[in-house]
């Protein structure tokens, strides 16, 4: 046996669901089905119940205890009803459950200590026909499951905790991965895992796949997997081009050097306080946070504008003159912008360049009025007005403090600037973030691929 081979041997045995294990899981999915259509008989509604996702196709990784069911309800329906009749439904099932909300509301609980998410959906013929979002996941199931072999699920499930291991997998906004479903079609379009990470090491992207050769739309994203149920839709388009080249990263130090530890990563070490003034002390750099109560959003609604508020933080300083050298944005009970600099003071005076002085009454007026201004100049610098006027900031922590709701940030976090409710840390009162971002910390400090 190979190397390679020895270490997906051992893997294997990591991430395969035991025969017993396979056993509870299929009798508990029966009977949470049976008590589904149960209680839409008490209902005499005329609708069917289909087990979706991982545990339906046999793609599972050992230990997860989830258990999707989809409630496919006749496509007449208004939404309203859709909606309504499905959290009756829900609440009937899992009557200790609670509603959660995805593009419509859905109820999630437990049975028999396995984790279930009850989801109402349309009974449409065809993918290209949804009235909803979830209306396409059942097509998904039947695909896969008449194409997946034992091998290839078995194939899946080592690609899924490889993408665990390096932290590419999810396809929430927060980490913006590769999904469950794109990991079952790619390793459907290249035959197992080893041919995914071979195709992966030599990606250039963008990069195409259309299972079922529609060419229907064209898409804009760094991987582009057309969806075989529905060629109107990339099932790749949250993966940002960060984590394509992670993935690309890791497939060549695989199979260049086969470890189980790709896997399995050893958890960090979180930082606390002194840590991080050491950091700081031994890079030379200087640190800004801006520290505010997370708003009460679920993560795919915060993460996008947390990544929107911190790129329009870096903008406008860097705009401002200050060298940016890195940032980062966390959240917990509080959320935080942090931006590292290797410049965070500026001269009292910054340079102010006019126009050239052929371009006329333009020229002339920008002349006139800086002439008596009490600015240095105007002069010439080539055949252009310059001047060199009084800075309005010189420190970052005075952008933060003063511009703060100048620059682009997303709505909430918009609200809670206009409101002036955050607070502004300066270099080692920054360590203060590591009670509770100590893990972040490390991993900002310690940086991997």
């Amino acid at each position: 046996m190979s190397e390679f081979e020895d270490v997906l041997a051992r893997v294997r045995e990591r991430v395969d669901p035991t025969p017993s294990e396979r056993e509870q899981l299929r009798a508990a999915a029966d009977r949470l089905v049976a008590r589904t259509e149960d209680a839409l008989a008490d209902l005499g509604v005329d609708a069917d119940v289909m087990q979706v996702g991982s545990t339906a196709r046999g793609t599972w990784v050992r230990g997860d205890r989830d258990i999707d069911v989809f409630v496919r309800f006749d496509p007449s329906l208004s939404r309203e009803e859709l909606e309504d009749l499905g959290l009756d439904v829900g609440n009937r099932v899992l009557p200790d459950g609670h509603e959660e909300y995805a593009e419509h509301p859905y109820v999630k609980g437990t049975f028999e200590a396995y984790d279930v998410d009850l989801v109402p959906c349309y009974r449409v013929e065809s993918a290209t026909e949804i009235q909803s979002a979830v209306d396409r996941t059942p097509f998904h199931n039947v695909y896969l499951r008449e194409r997946l072999t034992d091998d290839l699920a078995a194939d899946v499930r080592l690609l899924k905790q490889f993408l665990k291991g390096v932290g590419a997998y999810g396809s929430d906004l927060r980490t913006r991965g590769f999904s469950g479903y794109l990991t079952e079609l790619l390793v459907l379009e290249h035959g197992g895992f080893r041919e995914v990470l071979e195709a992966a090491r030599d990606w250039h992207p963008p990069v195409e796949y259309d299972p079922e050769a529609h060419a229907e739309a064209s898409f804009d994203d760094p991987l582009v997997v057309v969806d075989p149920t529905d060629p109107e839709r990339n099932v790749a388009a949250v993966v940002s081009d960060e984590q394509v080249a992670r993935l690309q990263h890791y497939a060549r130090v695989f199979l260049n050097t086969p470890r189980e530890r790709v896997f399995f990563p050893d958890e960090r070490s979180a930082l606390d306080p002194a840590d991080v003034e050491a950091h700081l002390e031994r890079r030379g750099t200087s640190a800004l946070a801006v520290r505010f109560d997370a708003p009460d959003l679920v993560e795919d609604q915060l993460y996008p504008q947390l990544r929107r508020s911190r790129k329009g933080f870096v903008r406008g300083l860097e705009h401002a003159g200050f060298d940016v050298l890195r940032s980062a944005a966390w959240a917990d009970d509080s959320a935080v912008l942090f931006v590292e600099l290797a410049t965070a003071t500026l001269p009292a005076v910054e340079r102010h360049d006019g126009p050239p002085v052929h371009v006329g009454e333009h020229a002339t007026g920008f002349f006139e009025k800086y002439e008596n201004e009490g600015v240095y100049g105007p002069f010439l610098d080539g055949d252009r007005y310059v001047v060199e006027r009084e800075r309005d900031i010189r420190t970052a922590a005075g952008f933060a403090t003063e511009r703060l709701d100048e620059v682009a940030l997303g709505t909430h976090v918009a609200s809670v600037v206009d409101a002036g409710d955050y607070e502004v840390l300066v270099d080692a009162d920054v360590a203060v973030l590591a009670n509770e971002f100590g893990r972040e910390l490390a991993t900002y400090f310690d940086p991997i691929p």
